[in-house]
Order: structure tokens, then sequence, then C-alpha cells
């Protein structure tokens, strides 16, 4: 059995992905230390969620020594092929989060077939092991930003079965159902029964 790590590294830059990551993971780390990462980023160029996660994990590994957590997320459109996909924070080539939504609103205008879903792959790397879990959270593509919150394209995104964007749903909503809550929640279940 493998003792569990006393710290583990966040590999991001992405200050609301760390704010959501903590608030997700807090409760259940039970005496392990979220680490914040200042190493360089990676060249994420896996051509899937998983792949890049682990890119993203093993950098950090290797520029802390610290067992580290990674993740690699976005939204897939059905009629857009799976489009942003693995590009969902460069879509409209400027990483801006506003760019991107209005490039996905334009490209979707008269598209009837509304179904997307978000996809977060988690990923763990140390010395001895490499594991990734994924968490999808499926929906619709709304015709217009709805919401405050969240960050990215969650107002645009409307989660199967909830009556509002995912924009509209207060911290502790979301982080009880979306992909990042799933795929977290699974790769901290692998990390405890280590």
């Amino acid at each position: 059995m493998t003792l569990l790590p006393k710290n583990l590294v966040l590999a991001t830059h992405n200050a609301h992905k760390v704010e959501e990551l903590r608030r997700i993971l807090g409760p259940r780390l039970d005496g392990i230390e979220l680490v914040g990462y200042d190493g360089p980023e990676p060249v994420e160029d896996g051509e899937t969620f998983e792949a890049n996660a682990l890119i993203k994990a093993r950098a950090a590994f290797a520029h802390t020594g610290v067992a580290a957590i990674a993740d690699d997320s976005g939204i897939s459109v059905d009629a857009l092929g799976g489009e942003p996909g693995i590009h969902s924070a460069r879509y409209a080539g400027t990483r801006d989060d506003a760019d991107n939504l209005a490039l996905l609103i334009e490209r979707m205008s008269g598209v009837e077939n509304r179904a997307a879903s978000f996809t977060c792959a988690a990923a763990f790397v140390d010395a001895e092991t490499e594991h990734v879990e994924t968490g999808i959270w499926p929906g619709v593509v709304l015709r217009e930003a709805a919401g405050g919150g969240g960050f990215g394209y969650d107002p645009i995104f409307q989660p199967d079965g909830i009556p509002v964007s995912a924009a509209e749903l207060s911290a502790d909503e979301k982080n009880a159902t979306s992909h990042r809550a799933i795929a977290f929640g699974r790769l901290l279940d692998f990390i405890h029964s280590r």
C-alpha cells in the first residue's frame, strides 16, 4: 500500500480553476495540502483531454518533485463535430473567454441541434503512478449568454435537468454536479484507495 502524499501540486495557472478546485477538493483532501504551481506551462499537444491532462501533471511533477494533479477540460458541441473540444480555451485564438463565447454563439447561429457536453480529464502523477479519470456533464448550448457566475463557457451552457445556465448556478450547485467535480471526485477516490 502506498502512503498518501502530504502535498499535491495543482498544475494550473488559471486562477478561476484554482478557486473552483479548492472548493471541490477541500472537504475531501483529508490532510493533503494543495500547493500552487509557478513553473513553466508545458506545450499541450495531446489529441485528447486525457493526454493534455497528463502532459500538465507530468510537467508539474518534473518541475517540483511533488505529486501533481492537473486537468484538461472543455466543451464539445455535437453539431460542430465536437468543436471546440480540446481547443476550448483558445477557440477564438485569443485565450479570452468573451471572444470564445462570441465565436461559439456565431457558429451555432441557426443550428437546431444544441446538444453539447463539458468534459474534464483529471490526472495524477507521482514517481510511481500515472492515472486519469474523466467526468462528462451533458447539456445544451444556449442561444445567448445568461448569468454572471462561473467562467469560460458557463454562460451559454445549460446542463441537462437544470433550468438555468451553469453561470446562474451557485458555486456549490455547480461543484455538486459539474464535469470537474465528477472527474476530481473519482481521482480523489483513486488517490485515497492507494
